[in-house]
């Protein structure tokens, strides 16, 4: 059976959600999934005072787990256009995995949080995929596939380089059913193509 781990930081809960949709699209195409999270780098006073969500049920991964999987998908907030500081401090450790080539032809892909519509959604996206790529991995997206991307009815996130959602400037805006949907498709892509390419 394809295994896929869906692996995530969310400050606020908003890529937390968008990853627990992932992981459904993943299963319902018949793969095994684990969704685990990186460390918090932010100490945990100053997190409590930034009204973090410390609640999260997943487990806290290592880098070694990367190995374990035939496809890996990261999810992140965005940080000034880029992918947040705990989520690079975590695949910065993978210059082992890298020099072993321990990723090489594994299925990767990306999905995001911004505050805003044009806060750096993309490049967000971006600078996951380029470390994915470094790795030796092969890139699924969002591809228009999913519809509702092209939506004018409503705000909402999504592009063909991956799943996103938009939180507001204050976090209050949750996911809307259609970027989870974004984010259930992109799962269910990327364990058919791990899956295809083992066969």
């Amino acid at each position: 059976m394809t295994k896929v781990l869906v692996l995530y930081h969310s400050a606020y809960g908003h890529v937390e959600a968008l990853a627990e949709a992932v992981a459904e699209g993943a299963r319902g195409a018949g793969a095994q999934v684990d969704i685990k999270r990186v460390p918090e780098t932010v100490p945990e006073e100053i997190a409590k005072a930034a009204h973090f969500k410390l609640d999260q049920k997943a487990p806290v991964a290592k880098i070694e787990d990367l190995a374990d999987y035939d496809a890996i998908v990261v999810g992140t907030g965005t940080r000034f256009g880029r992918m947040g500081s705990q989520m690079a401090a975590f695949l910065d450790q993978a210059g082992g995995l890298w020099a072993r080539g321990a990723l090489n032809g594994k299925v990767g892909g990306a999905f995001a949080s911004t505050a805003t519509q044009h806060g750096g959604q993309e490049t967000t996206l971006f600078s996951v995929i380029t470390n994915l790529l470094h790795f030796g991995m092969t890139i699924v997206g969002l591809p228009y596939s999913h519809q509702g991307q092209m939506t004018l009815d409503e705000i909402t996130g999504g592009s063909p380089y991956g799943a996103t959602t938009i939180a507001a400037g204050d976090g209050s805006r949750q996911p809307t059913a259609n970027e989870l949907a974004g984010a259930r498709h992109q799962g269910e892509l990327i364990a058919k193509t791990a899956q295809k390419l083992a066969a």
